[in-house]
């Protein structure tokens, strides 16, 4: 976002783009793109989806410029050695640095499909189109960015791609200055599309936690005429705001991952649970293979959480506490599914 203004000849004081512990005062501009979402959300699902359409023609547009412009630029030397650290490596202090602690780090990307299960009360047919919209989205998505990171690293060495904007740069090495805006803005439209699903998805999950008792039920309110749970799009809006503006995106990151990766075993867990203990629950959509994909799943998402940094664990066990009070102090008396 920084290097997008700065093209245009707008630029934001260093001391108002870094959190406290990096030096500055406050991340503004991450702080402004929350509560500019935060109002998108608020006018409702269908201004939401035309905001969210239109910034993803514009990601999908770059790409499709950058991959046509880079791949007559590929030099197949610069993936050798194609995995230099193998899959386990481990730096002198003791840090990961294999494939495997790439790919916890990077889990983020990933987020967001699961948001799309979130969207159940507003779709027309869920039983049909919510197991399409994911499997369909993550596949395309997958395949995306495997051309992407591909045709990225195939230009320019992996070594020296540690820059603010990598694919600008890239560009920029092979001749293509010019382009350096145009891929600023398509890398700011496919930021925002991610904060947009993950904040909607956010705001239905609690939305849906209160509506069953689990949350006060303040948050399951929804305005009469723009049908959006509005008191709780705002209470996330100013609490992801905050901590956007004042704590580093790595940090942020790494936070993010585990508790993602940690809810994705629990689910796993839960559908072979479910399995066992309501055979026959209406299963409008069922998973194909009995136990294997969730097994599956469990193995690799531990597996990826077990590469995290020990720091980022210390985090995620102080979140399980304050999660684990939550629900016997207040969500255990007041579910609605456990007194029905």
């Amino acid at each position: 976002f920084i290097n997008t203004l700065a093209n245009f000849g707008i630029h934001i004081p260093e001391a108002w783009t870094k959190a406290p512990s990096q030096g500055g005062i406050i991340n503004l501009p991450a702080f402004g793109i929350i509560w500019v979402l935060v109002l998108v959300l608020i006018s409702g699902v269908k201004q939401s989806s035309t905001v969210n359409n239109i910034m993803v023609a514009i990601k999908l547009s770059t790409i499709a410029i950058f991959l046509a412009i880079a791949v007559g630029h590929i030099n197949t030397d610069n993936w050798q050695p194609f995995s230099p650290f193998g899959w386990f490596a481990t730096q002198p202090d003791g840090n990961n640095i294999g494939i495997l602690a790439g790919a916890s780090l990077v889990f983020f990307a990933y987020f967001g499909f699961d948001a799309v299960s979130t969207a159940a009360d507003e779709a027309r047919n869920p039983q049909r189109d919510l197991p399409i919209g994911l499997i369909a989205s993550v596949t395309f998505c997958t395949i995306v960015y495997i051309l992407v990171s591909g045709t990225l690293t195939g230009v320019v060495h992996y070594s020296d791609l540690n820059v603010s904007s990598p694919v600008a740069y890239a560009l920029s090495k092979i001749g293509y200055s010019w382009s350096s805006t145009l891929v600023a803005t398509g890398v700011l439209a496919g930021l925002i599309t991610v904060l947009l699903v993950l904040l909607y998805g956010l705001t239905r999950i609690l939305y849906a936690m209160s509506r069953d008792g689990l949350l006060p039920a303040a948050f399951s309110k929804v305005d009469p005429e723009r049908q959006s749970p509005n008191r709780v799009i705002l209470f996330c809006g100013s609490m992801i705001s905050i901590v956007a503006g004042f704590f580093p995106l790595g940090t942020l990151a790494e936070t993010v991952n585990i508790g993602t990766l940690a809810s994705f075993v629990m689910v796993c867990i839960g559908v072979i649970v479910l399995r066992k203990r309501q055979p026959d629950l209406p299963r409008p959509f069922k998973n194909p293979w009995g136990p294997t994909i969730p097994l599956l799943g469990i193995v690799s998402c531990s597996t990826l959480m077990a590469f995290l940094p020990g720091e980022t664990w210390h985090r995620f066990l102080i979140w399980v506490g304050i999660g684990m009070v939550t629900y016997f102090a207040y969500s255990m008396h007041h579910s609605k599914l456990r007194h029905p």
